[in-house]
């Protein structure tokens, strides 16, 4: 399909813009629709600022509905021009606050650490040639689609090529070349041969990662990826002189090379979001009691040889767990989730005996074993190497192969890779070779200990692992029907537990409150919530504020230029969705009222000094809501709307006195000057019912379209379908003015003043037991995420219970400190108290196997900092020693156990106290304590 493009050549031959920018948006959205139907590897793509792209965005997205241009019709006079103002054209496409701002050469790069949709977008070649025509500017950032991963393949644009700097033996000259991870070693010595201008057969390259020959690098098709070369590592070119290569490197008496010339390990002056990364990390290699070789794979590793599989026996060497990890470019977040893994105890004791029995290399939900035995080589070097530092290339690079999530150079989530890690780990060592077909059946009132160990026996007989022995329980889930109230109980395994953070931060909200039936005036009121909550809690403090009665309801809207900008009609929808700037409204009705909502905009004709009756028409005001009550056959007419338009002005009628007068035998009603009378004040029944039967002198428009750019007079309307929206305008002139008071229509307060700060209750801190009650607390389901009655035979909204069933060896809580919504994405900083000794959670067990369920903390991954940046780190605790280490990446240190508890406390990891065993170490039994 061609895109026909609107535009017209200038006299310079370049492509001018679209004749509006509707039409300029229906051009790019067709481009964009068209090439994420023919996504394939090797699309190129082109990298967009953020910035210049936002103000594209606006101004191709404001609200025009036609162009400026055009000329209204007879029908259209009345038509409403928007008071906002009009977004200009953006200037030429400018990238250059996303490219580094010195650059050798034409060769431009993007700068480090930038966030996609925050920093930069990405469209498709189309698009960009489309924009460029339009625009000009730049520069162009090209991009390639890749592939990656070995069981499912992902396709991911590569924003970040790798950076390699190559190191020339013969001067010790640097020079940076960037490549694909797709590349071949063959498109690495053509690139640098190039640059260095040598001949190919004249050169090797060693890979020569923290200064150290770990692998000749042979001319192949073997990828960059495939051999875990890292961002901004070192490669060693050597070139033949004379028949022998020239270096300044030797060798020792055990054939490993040393450089002539050594650094000592530093930490480089440069921080990224990741955290700090070594510059020269001093890596060793390790002992031969390890487990070698990648015969699993049959893939090229740079860290281990190609000998088979070999089991020797070994044990926690003096200091053993001591170890840290080489951050290889924003990794912390993978080193936090290792540590806390290769000091849990059950996992250390069996990845250290001979485990290669249980790799299941056939399991089509596994990694062919491969995870299982990269994790177990990376957990027996930290407990065999002492204090020394191990960079985990090959562990990563086994990483990307089978979860490209985590491949590249972003900041990732620790939990979200611990959640990857305990399921890759329990599919590679899952011990079920064949899973059988298993019917699940539904519990029909049958008893719970029943229904559990049916359900526990059937997650065993398709899962049997270390992992499920160690990590996995069982919760019970309860699901209620609102309609039905069929009750439907399932019983589920985990491996950890997400809960809430229950925030302790408030927000005043101040809602105006007017009445949909007239039956008084609008009024304002403010109610303070937890910032955390959701509109239905909104909803049921306003209620308590203006006394709503049983039989009422309240409708929440948000006005934005006059207009009802949207309904906040979701209960479940954060209140972070509100900003303190907006403008709030709750429309009061009676329940029952009718199903069609009409909504009353208000519009003032300004006069024209050519042509006073077409004056242009602005809207002002708040606009009212009501529901029509209609005719089954007839549906609505327009005595319908003019009735309930009178009513929901009604409040708002000045009150005035009426005289009769007697002329020629007829009597008429006289009106004394409003100007005496302004009092206003709520209707009974008998005065709304007088008041709406009142005939109307407003000129009424019905709206043709969603913005109500074309309407047309109520009068050419003999009937109108009933279930819907009906938006009408009512055109305000002086003469109205003088009947109704449109002032408590104007100046609606915002949501939060300016220059309130939100306020902390006294309690700051969150407990965990706080947290765990609020994971277990019975909340309706969201309405994308409903339930499928088995007997309404429809999707529910229903009420979800979770209750803890079985507890494991290992328990691990999640804090979820990070909250993403469509409207905002938050981090919780707050501070959650929790037990290292003695976690008692006997109380919170449904099922009555009579064992106590007390833990330990053992191990704990911590974040700060904030949202897409941000630094892991993690503590951890060495059982024999019975002592804290703090491991940031490299560096290891002993810590107090007095300073596990802080605020960037992310991942807690307990295990389970054996029964009779006192761990308290002088600390008191940490109990639920109600607050």
């Amino acid at each position: 399909m061609t895109i026909p493009d609107s535009g017209f050549m200038m006299e310079n031959g370049a492509s001018c813009l679209p004749h509006t920018p509707e039409e300029e948006k229906r051009i790019i959205d067709e481009l964009t629709r068209q090439s994420e139907a023919n996504v394939k590897e090797g699309n190129l793509f082109y990298v967009i600022s953020n910035r210049w792209y936002s103000s594209w965005k606006r101004y191709v997205e404001q609200g025009f509905g036609q162009s400026l241009d055009n000329k209204w019709d007879s029908e259209s006079q009345h038509m409403d021009l928007l008071s906002s103002k009009i977004v200009d054209r953006p200037g030429p496409i400018d990238n250059s606050d996303i490219v580094e701002k010195e650059c050798e050469g034409r060769d431009l790069h993007l700068r480090r650490m930038l966030m996609e949709e925050h920093d930069y977008v990405l469209v498709s070649q189309e698009v960009w040639e489309k924009l460029f025509d339009w625009y000009k500017g730049g520069p162009a950032l090209p991009r390639k689609m890749i592939s990656q991963g070995d069981l499912i393949k992902n396709l991911m644009v590569e924003v970040y090529p790798l950076c390699l700097k190559v190191i020339d033996s013969r001067d010790n000259s640097q020079a940076v070349i960037w490549l694909s991870k797709k590349s071949s070693v063959q498109e690495l010595y053509e690139k640098v041969h190039t640059i260095r201008g040598i001949v190919q057969q004249k050169a090797c390259i060693w890979d020569y990662f923290n200064k150290e020959k770990q692998s000749l690098l042979n001319a192949s098709n073997q990828t960059l990826e495939q051999l875990n070369l890292q961002m901004d590592q070192e490669i060693l070119l050597e070139v033949q002189v004379d028949g022998n290569y020239s270096s300044q490197y030797s060798m020792d008496s055990t054939g490993n090379d040393l450089a002539l010339v050594t650094v000592e390990p530093s930490r480089s002056s440069m921080t990224i979001a990741g955290g700090p990364t070594l510059s020269n990390g001093n890596s060793m290699g390790y002992n031969n009691n390890v487990l070698h070789g990648s015969a699993l794979s049959g893939s090229a590793s740079t860290d281990t040889d190609d000998r088979p599989y070999v089991y020797n026996p070994m044990k926690k060497g003096d200091k053993g767990g001591l170890a840290g990890l080489q951050n290889l470019g924003n990794t912390c977040f993978m080193n936090s989730s290792l540590q806390c893994l290769v000091h849990t105890p059950p996992l250390v004791d069996y990845f250290l005996q001979d485990y290669s029995d249980e790799i299941n290399t056939d399991n089509p939900l596994g990694m062919h074993g491969e995870l299982a035995f990269a994790f177990g080589e990376l957990l027996r070097k930290l407990w065999s190497s002492g204090r020394t530092t191990i960079a985990p290339r090959a562990f990563k690079g086994k990483l990307a192969r089978f979860a490209p999530q985590f491949s590249g150079y972003n900041q990732h989530d620790s939990q979200e890779l611990l959640a990857f890690l305990l399921d890759g780990l329990h599919e590679d060592l899952n011990r079920v070779k064949n899973k059988p077909y298993i019917e699940t059946k539904d519990s029909d009132g049958r008893p719970d200990e029943e229904v559990a160990d049916e359900c526990w026996k059937n997650h065993k007989a398709r899962n049997d692992s270390l992992i499920v022995d160690v990590c996995q329980g069982q919760y019970k889930s309860t699901l209620v029907c609102p309609v039905c109230a069929k009750v439907s109980i399932t019983f589920d395994p985990f491996m950890y537990l997400s809960v809430p953070l229950p925030s302790t931060v408030t927000r005043s909200i101040t809602v105006t409150v007017l009445y949909g039936d007239g039956r008084g005036l609008p009024m304002p009121y403010t109610v303070t919530l937890i910032k955390d909550r959701c509109v239905k809690d909104l909803i049921d403090a306003l209620s308590t504020a203006c006394c709503l009665k049983s039989d009422e309801s309240l409708l929440l809207a948000e006005i934005y230029e006059h207009r009802i900008y949207r309904y906040l009609e979701n209960p479940s929808e954060h209140l972070s969705s509100i900003k303190p700037d907006e403008r709030i409204v709750a429309y009061r009705y009676s329940k029952g009222a009718g199903r069609t909502r009409l909504e009353i905009m208000h519009r003032w004709q300004e006069k024209c000094t050519l042509d006073p009756l077409k004056g242009q028409r602005k809207l002002f005001g708040t606009p009212l809501v009501t529901y029509l009550g209609e005719d089954q056959i007839n549906g609505i007419n327009g005595v319908d709307i003019e009735r309930a338009v009178s009513t929901s002005l009604s409040p708002l009628r000045r009150a005035v006195k009426l005289h009769s007068t007697k002329e020629n035998g007829l009597t008429s009603e006289a009106v004394d000057d409003p100007s005496n009378s302004y009092n206003l004040r709520s209707m009974d029944s008998t005065e709304l019912e007088e008041s709406s039967s009142r005939e109307l002198s407003f000129h009424l428009f019905i709206a043709l379209d969603e913005r109500g750019h074309t309407c047309k007079p109520l009068e050419k309307f003999s009937s109108l379908n009933s279930g819907k929206n009906i938006k009408v305008f009512l055109d305000w002139t002086e003469k109205e003015d003088e009947l109704y008071d449109a002032g408590y229509l104007k100046d609606l307060p915002e949501v939060h003043k300016s220059g309130n700060t939100a306020k902390k209750t006294r309690q700051e801190a969150v407990s965990l037991f706080t947290c765990l009650e609020a994971f277990l607390k019975e909340e309706p389901l969201g309405p994308s995420d409903m339930w499928y009655c088995p007997r309404c035979k429809e999707h529910r909204q229903a009420t979800k219970k979770l209750d803890l069933w079985m507890l494991p060896e290992v328990l691990v809580f999640h804090l979820k400190r990070f909250s993403y919504s469509r409207y905002s994405k938050n981090k919780l900083d707050s501070f959650v108290t929790f037990p290292i000794h003695n976690l008692d959670l006997s109380k919170y067990v449904m099922s009555k196997d009579g064992k106590p369920y007390i833990y330990e903390l053992y191990a704990v991954s911590n974040h700060y900092g904030g949202l897409g940046g941000g630094h892991y780190t993690a503590y951890a605790k060495l059982i024999d020693e019975n002592r804290w280490y703090h491991f940031d990446d490299s560096h290891v240190s002993p810590v107090s156990e007095s300073e596990i508890k802080t605020s960037a406390a992310y991942v807690l990891f307990y295990r389970r106290v054996k029964s009779g065993l006192n761990t308290g170490e002088g600390e008191a039994s940490e109990t639920h304590m109600a607050s």
